[in-house]
């Protein structure tokens, strides 16, 4: 097992972008609303949808109840439509086995090094970079190298509607492990259960500063977030700002899931929302030239790799790629994967 790994340098936090009106349109829609509401979300989800190339969809027969795999993204630049591009600092690839009747959520750390090959950039850079350089389709790319897992279907979702997402589902309730006040996410909380409005869940998501295990605690939070709304999703309070919830729903998401393939998700995989398991791509705290990266082991690689494609199905495969190649040189160089004090890692040409 790898040990703790020291969290990187400091800097200014960002917003969290959590991504989970996937799983949450869904399960509303399975929950048997009226047909003026069902009218409502079509009208919703038809704006959100926007065709990728590099997923997978085509080979996925929703009616067969074949696992799928959904790469949920976040960015920070408000509303689609802006020139600002942003990067994809959440990134969580979901996993949802209709016969297993579970969901597995593997967050990917958005300073892991990773190689991108886009029409803007190629070489290596921290992964949340794929989605400035290239979009979803830079950003599914890389992340389907990087671990070998196909990738079906995406959702992205930006920070203009989330606190009205959760205040839309009647709030969320978490357990806060310990009590923390941040200044980077302006929240305070204090151990123990606690009911959380939009505004609060926000807070509590996207802290890393004052948590001792820096961005993989806030990766914690971020999976704890989501099992909270999917799960609140199943209730009757989801409506209470039903409408409001939909227009957020508009401009703050975007997939190439059509309104028909999710209502066949909500039909023939909502068992799976009932048990929900959690992992994270473990990396080293490390310096390449002067930047702080997370650089994944081989065995970490490998050990996510192998739980997602156990997930969907799949026969494991042997990991070869840039990153693997890149750890076996540093480890014939005498790198010191033991040293949890941000070593130098060299990329090697």
């Amino acid at each position: 097992m790898t040990k703790q790994r020291s969290s990187e340098p400091q800097r200014k936090g960002r917003l969290l972008k959590l991504v989970t009106l996937v799983l949450l349109t869904t399960l509303m829609l399975a929950g048997g609303y009226a047909l003026h509401l069902y009218s409502q979300t079509k009208v919703a989800i038809d704006k959100t949808y926007v065709k990728n190339k590099a997923t997978t969809k085509k080979t996925v027969n929703l009616a067969d109840q074949k696992p799928i795999s959904i790469l949920l993204m976040g960015t920070d630049t408000g509303e689609f439509g802006r020139s600002d591009t942003g990067r994809s600092d959440t990134m969580i690839v979901v996993t949802i086995n209709p016969q297993g009747k579970r969901t597995t959520m593997i967050s990917i750390p958005r300073d892991t090094l990773a190689e991108m090959t886009t029409s803007q950039y190629t070489g290596y850079q921290k992964i949340n970079a794929a989605y400035t350089f290239g979009g979803v389709d830079a950003t599914v790319a890389t992340i389907k190298t990087l671990i070998n897992v196909p990738i079906n279907y995406y959702v992205i979702v930006n920070m203009a509607g989330l606190e009205k997402i959760v205040d839309g589902i009647g709030g969320i309730d978490v357990n806060v492990k310990f009590s923390w006040s941040d200044p980077y996410s302006h929240g305070t909380f204090t151990k123990g259960p606690a009911h959380l409005n939009g505004k609060q869940a926000l807070a509590y998501a996207r802290m890393r500063h004052a948590d001792p295990e820096g961005d993989y605690g806030r990766q914690q939070r971020q999976q704890e977030v989501i099992t909270a709304i999917v799960k609140n999703a199943l209730s009757a309070k989801s409506l209470t700002n039903y409408k409001s919830l939909m227009t957020s729903l508009s401009n703050s998401m975007r997939t190439d899931l059509t309104f028909d393939e999710m209502v066949t998700i909500a039909e023939n995989y909502r068992g799976a929302a009932k048990t929900i398991n959690k992992s994270t791509l473990q990396g080293l705290g490390a310096y390449i030239s002067s930047a702080a990266y997370q650089v994944p082991t081989t065995a970490d690689l490998q050990k996510t790799s192998d739980l997602a494609r156990t997930e969907l199905g799949l026969a494991t495969t042997t990991l070869d790629n840039f990153n693997t190649k890149q750890n076996a040189l540093n480890t014939q160089m005498g790198f010191n994967w033991n040293d949890l004090n941000n070593p130098t890692y060299h990329v090697y040409r």
